[in-house]
């Protein structure tokens, strides 16, 4: 369905929305909307189709997704063939470990939601940690995940095409609604992401794993992980071909992630297979993650090596400026390069904790702010042989 402004002189944003319906395995409706036009305003008018020949002068510029009524969820069933396990990992004696996936979910995040505190809500309806899985909307067709190729001069990476793979933007405060709240009202905040109410199911998703543990012929237990009313907004990866570090000449395929997670409530815990016996369970209420690896100075590198291991290095930020600096250190064609470097938000990850507590006891909020990666090296080893 492609849609126009009926109102003249108003600038157009034009997408061609395809809608299909699935119900297979998961009950969940895509709509995919090609964003097709660059627009100075939004038109409020009323819509009517778009014909010919106004169709013919649209350029499509990216993909837009949109998720309507989804949700997901796989459990082990080895009697339905769902097993999902991951192996070839062993212990430091030298034992098999086996890790299965037997819960992976999903699901509408809190509906009719309200604030009791500083750092507690009362969640409403919600999936109960996966027990109650309802469908959720991801993304909005004006503010879809998308999936775009970039000039890389917009964004500082010079003379290069980007493909950004991006969660719905942020808003300006005004618009937006609180991260973290989910009983969050417009104006708020900064994340395009609405909470459910009883009149609406909402954009925010409940998130679950649970990971069944396995060494040698020791009992199995299982780490549980949820989060609550989770919001992405903002994250997004890039990719594009850079000078090899290891071979001149050469390229490689080099990233920059910026991941933000939000949610009113993180836990954590530890139980046997059967559920019972569980440990304390580790509750992080208000958690705000903000994690930027690589940047258009200092990008992240990925590769794999010889022997079929993964490399992931965030290049030296000495090694990445191009200029020099003088002997008094304050000028210098590299000055303005790491000035750009150590003053840009956008290159710091945050880390923000409302409340942390385990077994009931409150040990307070921790927070990690403006902390810079200016080197980095993660590389995956086989430890079987």
């Amino acid at each position: 369905m492609v849609l126009k402004a009926s109102e003249e002189n108003t600038s157009i944003a034009v997408m061609d929305c395809f809608n299909q319906s699935a119900k297979k395995m998961m009950k969940k409706y895509i709509a995919i909307a090609f964003i097709a036009a660059t627009y100075a305003q939004i038109a409020s008018g009323e819509l009517s189709p778009m014909g010919e020949t106004e169709l013919a002068a649209v350029q499509g510029q990216g993909l837009g997704l949109v998720f309507e009524d989804f949700t997901f969820s796989h459990g082990d069933d080895p009697s339905k063939g769902h097993v999902f396990k991951i192996g070839g990992i062993k212990s430091t004696q030298g034992e098999d470990v086996d890790i299965t996936v037997s819960q992976l979910y999903i699901s509408r995040g809190s509906v009719g939601a309200s604030k009791t505190g500083d750092n507690t809500y009362n969640f409403g309806v919600d999936s109960n940690y996966g027990e109650n899985l309802n469908p959720v909307n991801l993304g909005r067709l004006n503010n879809p995940y998308a999936i775009d190729l970039l000039d890389g001069n917009t964004i500082g990476i010079a003379d290069k095409a980007v493909l950004q793979f991006a969660a719905p933007t942020k808003v300006p405060f005004s618009e937006g609604y609180d991260c973290l709240n989910p009983a969050a009202s417009a104006g708020s905040g900064t994340c395009s992401s609405r909470p459910g109410n009883a009149d609406f199911q909402g954009e925010r998703f409940d998130a679950g794993l649970k990971l069944g543990v396995k060494v040698g012929a020791k009992a199995s237990h299982n780490l549980n992980i949820n989060a609550k009313s989770a919001v992405i907004d903002g994250s997004y990866l890039r990719l594009w071909a850079d000078d090899d570090l290891g071979q001149p000449g050469k390229t490689q395929l080099v990233a920059e992630y910026k991941l933000n997670f939000y949610t009113p409530e993180l836990t954590i815990s530890s139980c046997a297979a059967d559920g019972q016996g569980c440990g304390s369970t580790i509750y992080m209420r208000n958690f705000e993650l903000e994690l930027a690896l690589g940047n258009s100075l200092q990008p992240m590198y990925l590769d794999v090596n010889g022997s079929g291991n993964f490399v992931f290095e965030v290049k030296n930020i000495r090694d990445s400026i191009t200029g020099t600096i003088s002997a008094d250190g304050k000028s210098g064609t590299a000055h303005n390069e790491f000035l750009n470097y150590y003053t840009n938000p956008d290159f710091r990850s945050n880390l923000r904790i409302g409340e942390l507590s385990v077994s009931g006891q409150n040990f307070g909020s921790a927070k990690i702010e403006g902390m810079l990666i200016q080197y980095l090296k993660i590389e995956s080893h086989d430890l079987g042989n």
